[in-house]
């Protein structure tokens, strides 16, 4: 990764910020892209491998505006991209019958039409560099269950797309990464608005050892520094004592 030009969309917390600290940590120059300036500022001074660097950039995937500004700034900044990753995203699950639909919205815009607007800002960019995009879905982008019915179909959504993304881009010599995390300790249940599903998810979680950031990030590292003529093009990763 030394040298290597890195933008991670959705860098300010949990995998995002593994990620990018993971990348930094193994020398690529790297700019943390999200929507809290404050947090990507603290992570790029906290952060950095011998000749890694983090430049902090704010960049809103639900605006569209603002997601291709921030895709071309970071590109300016770089020089170009190598490596792209799509990992902004929230989880307001809830039963349908008793559901916002204000948080359908927010879900897809953010989870899906987001993934969709960086992918496409940042073609032009991996074409040409035949470089890595790797997307954030989720185990619910396999399965869907009870109380997580459209975060499930906005995951389900991600997955679709990058596959046919990916068969598209394929003989351009661009790879894509799907990496579908199970249980990982992050904030984002603690956008749950519906009480009995932030309390489902922590009593999941107490029930067994659930994935690190860093454990995701690891595995996501290792993808994207396989060689050239090797594409690695899904990532499922549970904690051992997920079942489901």
């Amino acid at each position: 990764m030394r040298d290597r030009r890195v933008l991670v969309v959705g860098a300010s917390s949990g995998i995002g910020a593994a990620m990018t600290r993971a990348f930094a940590g193994a020398g690529a120059r790297v700019v943390a892209a999200g929507r809290r300036m404050g947090r990507l500022e603290e992570i790029a001074s906290r952060s950095g491998g011998p000749a890694g660097t983090i430049t902090p950039l704010t960049l809103d995937v639900a605006d569209e505006a603002s997601a291709r500004a921030g895709v071309a700034a970071a590109a300016e900044l770089l020089g170009g991209l190598d490596v792209v990753v799509n990992n902004a995203g929230v989880m307001l699950n809830g039963l349908v019958q008793n559901a916002d639909p204000g948080e359908w919205e927010r879900m897809t815009r953010t989870n899906l039409l987001g993934t969709l607007h960086v992918s496409h800002a940042a073609l032009p960019h991996l074409v040409a560099s035949r470089g890595t995009l790797v997307q954030t879905s989720s185990t619910s982008g396999r399965t869907a269950s009870a109380g997580s019915g459209v975060y499930a179909a906005t995951k389900h959504g991600v997955n679709a797309f990058s596959e046919a993304l990916r068969q598209e881009v394929a003989p351009q010599g661009v790879r894509v990464v799907v990496v579908e995390p199970g249980m990982v300790d992050t904030e984002l249940a603690s956008h749950l608005s519906d009480t009995s599903m932030r309390d489902l998810a922590a009593r999941i979680a107490g029930e067994m050892r659930i994935l690190d950031p860093q454990d995701v990030a690891d595995a996501v590292l290792f993808a994207v520094t396989r060689p050239p003529h090797v594409s690695i093009n899904e990532i499922l990763i549970r904690p051992t004592g997920q079942a489901f």
